[in-house]
């Protein structure tokens, strides 16, 4: 008998109908953020003296003396939206993490770092000439050092880590599920790119790609390469490629409730 997330898992599999990252690409016709004022604006410095700025959303009604764990989800924002300000991360994306009726239905930290402007998530080159560098991204060090200390101050259940990334933060999502393999308990790259030639570490971690197949900014056949090269090692992600769309993948795919509803389902086993 299937289980409860094996079911979803396939009910929305039948929903789902470089060249280096391209530095200077811009999100499209991009919104006035929304629900800032639910995010709180802190910063964090780790152990090398980096200073990281960043959002942290508490989970609804959250009560601190409660002993219930909740999950952590980490957003990492576009090219478009790195800077100091520590508030345009919450451009894509704000709107829907916010929203109260989700909270109500998945409480959870939501924690949206911003990548300043002359770094990026993923230290990744696409055209085989270079090698990778041995480390991951300075940033993105920083938000895993901060999630432990995080973890330190608040219930946060272990089995229960998301990451979801959109462009730019798409690359930085696949690279972590690369560099710490069982790390996560499921994953949301959105129009990003990865390398094929290293998916067999994390293959069992479930895994929702979308993007658009007109996006002239990342070309879709970038994910196409990572789902070709995950099912060819014995993976069963899910990909969904938008008819028409081009680099804004993400709207349709923050704002599909399906997309919450799984990737919450979705735990390591404790």
């Amino acid at each position: 008998m299937l289980t409860f997330r094996r079911r979803l898992f396939l009910c929305v599999a039948l929903l789902a109908l470089s060249p280096t990252l391209p530095m200077n690409a811009q999100s499209p016709a991009a919104p006035a953020v929304t629900n800032a004022d639910l995010f709180e604006a802190l910063e964090f410095k780790g152990a090398d003296g980096e200073v990281l700025k960043y959002r942290l959303l508490k989970p609804i009604d959250f009560d601190a003396k409660a002993k219930e764990k909740y999950p952590l989800v980490l957003f990492l924002h576009g090219a478009g939206e790195r800077g100091d300000d520590n508030e345009r991360q919450l451009i894509w994306g704000g709107k829907e993490l916010g929203d109260e009726t989700l909270r109500r239905r998945y409480p959870a930290f939501v924690l949206v770092p911003q990548c300043p402007n002359d770094a990026v998530w993923a230290q990744i080159r696409w055209n085989g000439d270079e090698a990778k560098p041995d480390k991951m991204s300075g940033p993105l060090g920083l938000s895993l050092e901060l999630i432990e200390s995080l973890k330190k101050e608040y219930p946060i259940d272990e089995n229960r880590l998301y990451a979801v990334g959109l462009s730019m933060g798409g690359f930085g999502t696949w690279d972590l599920l690369e560099r710490k393999p069982g790390y996560l308990a499921a994953a949301v790259p959105i129009c990003g790119g990865g390398d094929p030639k290293n998916v067999g570490a994390y293959k069992s971690t479930p895994i929702w790609v979308f993007h658009g197949d007109a996006d002239d900014v990342i070309k879709p056949e970038l994910s196409r390469e990572m789902i070709a090269a995950l099912k060819a090692a014995g993976g069963t992600p899910i990909y969904t490629e938008y008819p028409g769309v081009g680099h804004n993948s993400w709207s349709p795919t923050f704002e599909n409730r399906g997309t919450w509803d799984w990737l919450f389902a979705q735990r390591k086993s404790d």
